[in-house]
């Protein structure tokens, strides 16, 4: 019996060996001591770093081999170990872990992301609430997924150590005034890998918003990322543009800085959305120029550059007020979309990127019978072409940009059964519909951006023709009408359209692509008529002789007598059914037919091709 128990113990007893190779720092027990499982029993120092060997078992500590400082290799031996069966089942070595405490390496961090919440600073939100204004992270929360946002460099300062103390420039400039990060954005929609996003906004309660070292410096971080990953970017853009007051800096006028190159470079990789409400000066502005789609409200005012800069160049004193307005803004064409307040912009914003991130499941549509009697029978009289896209496009799809500016153009984001499509339309309220140098340079920027990210093209044409004249040309309409012919040249999705009244001339083919028979299909309502220009027109020039003669035999009435029949005549000659029996557009269909039309294109081309990089070199800002 005693030859067992000796067998028992030998089997009880456990050596502890070093697991690399160090210095003892510490023995923390002493022969007898009774020890938990995970009890730190030696601590030993490798390479700067101390590593902790704690107890394999419950047990009591039978003999110690090394001592303080003393060197050992891989595998030594450190104590032996008894295993016994009445040892504590507690850890009597270790402290107990609170998974609730907070360290003070972890409460030093804390607080000093605290310091740059809005909640730390109400005097400020106050004074932008009175403004009718958000703070730049209540829209950043208000525009991203809930919980999804990742902040980059939130605890960076202004680069004004040399001038204000630490603690100063930690409380009153958090962030150095942008905040930035990764986000998703549409979720409850698309799946998650068409929803990731990086989201930028300037914070105007930190020196007004103004561009500093350091928040250059962010921006180029996350445009880096944004181009790594290619990830829709929006940014917030109100400010005062670049910040004399910094003073950490090496350089002199710091015009080598990355972050506008690095911005530009992102155009047509990725959907850049620019928001904006307040003022948007110098440097703030450019950021904004570089925007597919600038989202305006109206309190704001835009400008390259803003009082002081103005007055300093010797141009004159002036009201930030007085410097771009959105009245001013909108109908030159630099503002796409106007919105009532900061929540319209981001409900904008994200309606918007919803055209780039894909197809969606659940859409209705209006009665397609509406379309037949939108284009009134009088040829002369006029109609809407936007209840034309509304009552084609599903129900509330469609999102028109640039509406104030180059008005006898319409250019529309749609769906049709959920499927994103860029529509480019004739409003036949202005000049008749007739393509004006604005209303070319609006279409060609409309395609490239349609191009640039794979989204089909319907054009639904109603012209005269490219708009003609002294003051036409002083315009510059030989080479803007030109831009049709080279920016429809050079697409790759496809396009398709249909004529809903007039289709002259050259604009008519400008508003197909470029000639009737170059997209998918031309298709023509009944009301479509054709010609190589408009019919009045091409009776007065075309038979000038005629209708003198009979002026001068039969008076006035007789001469209008003889264009009325003659212009009857062309109609009859040139109406669809005519220009459709001559294989000139593919067929004339039925109104409610459209959507049929569009769909079965869409079904019929290709899906876009998985892809890397660029399509198209970049964007036009303009």
């Amino acid at each position: 019996m005693r030859e067992d128990a000796d067998v028992t113990e030998q089997q009880q007893l456990q050596s502890v060996q070093s697991p690399l190779q160090g210095t003892i720092v510490l023995v923390r027990v002493a022969d007898g001591d009774q020890v938990a499982a995970g009890a730190e029993l030696v601590i030993i120092e490798s390479m700067k770093m101390e590593h902790v060997v704690s107890a394999p078992c419950s047990g009591t500590v039978s003999g110690i081999v090394v001592a303080n400082g003393q060197q050992i290799g891989k595998g030594d031996p450190l104590l032996l170990l008894t295993e016994a069966a009445d040892a504590p089942t507690e850890n009597v070595a270790a402290d107990t872990v609170d998974l609730d405490h907070i360290r003070p390496d972890l409460a030093e961090v804390l607080d000093r992301h605290a310091i740059g919440l809005d909640a730390a600073r109400p005097e400020a939100v106050a004074k932008v609430h009175k403004r009718g204004q958000r703070t730049a992270r209540e829209n950043v929360a208000d525009l991203v997924d809930e919980g999804s946002f990742t902040e980059y460099a939130p605890l960076v300062v202004a680069a004004q150590r040399r001038r204000r103390e630490i603690q100063e420039l930690i409380e009153r400039t958090p962030a150095d005034g942008l905040v930035g990060g990764l986000g998703h954005i549409n979720g409850d929609t698309f799946a998650e890998d068409k929803t990731r996003c990086a989201v930028l906004s300037y914070d105007y309660m930190v020196l007004a918003g103004t561009q500093g070292q350091q928040n250059h410096r962010k921006k180029d971080r996350l445009f880096d990322i944004a181009e790594q990953l290619e990830l829709p970017v929006v940014f917030f853009t109100e400010g005062g543009g670049g910040r004399p007051g910094d003073t950490d800096g090496l350089g002199i006028a710091g015009l080598d800085c990355f972050a506008f190159a690095y911005w530009g470079r992102l155009s047509g990789l990725v959907p850049l959305i620019g928001i904006n409400s307040g003022f948007c000066f110098a440097g703030n502005a450019a950021i904004l120029a570089v925007c597919d789609v600038i989202i305006a409200t109206r309190d704001s005012y835009i400008g390259m550059a803003g009082p002081a800069m103005i007055e300093g160049g010797g141009l004159g004193v002036y009201d930030p007020k007085e410097i771009g307005p959105i009245e001013v803004q909108s109908a030159n064409g630099t503002v796409d979309l106007i919105a009532d307040d900061e929540a319209h912009a981001v409900a904008l914003a994200k309606k918007y990127l919803s055209y780039f991130q894909g197809p969606i499941d659940n859409w209705e549509v209006a009665d397609q019978r509406t379309l037949r009697h939108i284009v009134p029978e009088n040829r002369l009289r006029g109609y809407e072409m936007r209840e034309v896209i509304e009552a084609m496009a599903d129900t509330d799809s469609v999102l028109e940009i640039r509406a104030g500016w180059a008005p006898g153009m319409i250019t529309s984001f749609a769906r049709i059964e959920g499927r994103p499509i860029g529509i480019i339309a004739n409003d036949n309220h202005h000049l008749s519909g007739a393509i004006d140098a604005d209303a070319a340079d609006k279409s060609s920027r409309f395609m490239q951006l349609c191009d640039g990210f794979d989204i089909p093209i319907l054009f639904l044409c109603d012209t005269p023709g490219f708009m003609v004249g002294p003051e036409s040309e002083e315009a510059g309409m030989v080479r803007h009408a030109g831009r049709l012919f080279v920016t429809a040249g050079s697409l790759s999705v496809p396009f398709f359209t249909i004529v809903t009244r007039k289709g002259y001339g050259l604009g008519a083919q400008a508003m197909a692509g470029g000639g009737f028979k170059m997209g998918v299909f031309t298709v023509s309502w009944p009301t479509g008529e054709f010609g190589g220009m408009g019919l009045e027109g091409f009776v007065k020039l075309g038979f000038k002789r005629e209708l003198d003669e009979a002026e001068a035999e039969g008076g006035p009435e007789a001469g209008k007598k003889l264009y009325d029949e003659l212009v009857e005549r062309m109609y009859q000659h040139g109406k669809a059914l005519s220009a459709a029996s001559h294989f000139e557009i593919d067929e004339v269909i039925d109104p409610a037919d459209s959507r049929k039309w569009v769909l079965g294109a869409l079904k019929a081309s290709p899906a876009p091709l998985p892809r890397r990089g660029k399509k198209r070199p970049m964007i036009d800002t303009f």
